[in-house]
C-alpha cells in the first residue's frame, strides 16, 4: 500500500455548500487522514493522506454533492506525516 500527502486547493463553487462537511466525511469513511479548511478567496485548502486509489473515491464522493461545483484544483504532493489519525476540519 503505497501512501501519498497531498497539498491540494480546490477552486469553484466549494465554500458554503457543505464541501468541508462532505470531504470530511468521505475521507474518514475511505481511511484518509489530514485537514480541510476555508480560505478568504474562497477557494479551500486541504492536505490529505492515503492511497492514491483512497483520494480518488474522496473527489468521486466529493463531487456527488449537490450545489458544489470544482472549476480546479493546484495539487501537490508532500512529505507523509506519520500518528494522524483522522480526517477533521
Amino acid at each position: 500500500m503505497n501512501v501519498v500527502r497531498k497539498s491540494i486547493t480546490v477552486y469553484g463553487f466549494v465554500q458554503g455548500v457543505g464541501f468541508r462537511y462532505r470531504t470530511v466525511h468521505a475521507a474518514n469513511m475511505v481511511g484518509c487522514t489530514g485537514w480541510v479548511r476555508n480560505n478568504p478567496d474562497g477557494s479551500v485548502s486541504m492536505e490529505i493522506q492515503g492511497t492514491e486509489d483512497q483520494i480518488d473515491k474522496v473527489f468521486l464522493m466529493i463531487e456527488k454533492g449537490s450545489y458544489i461545483s470544482i472549476d480546479r484544483m493546484d495539487v501537490k504532493k508532500i512529505e507523509v506525516l506519520s500518528g494522524e489519525r483522522d480526517f477533521k476540519s
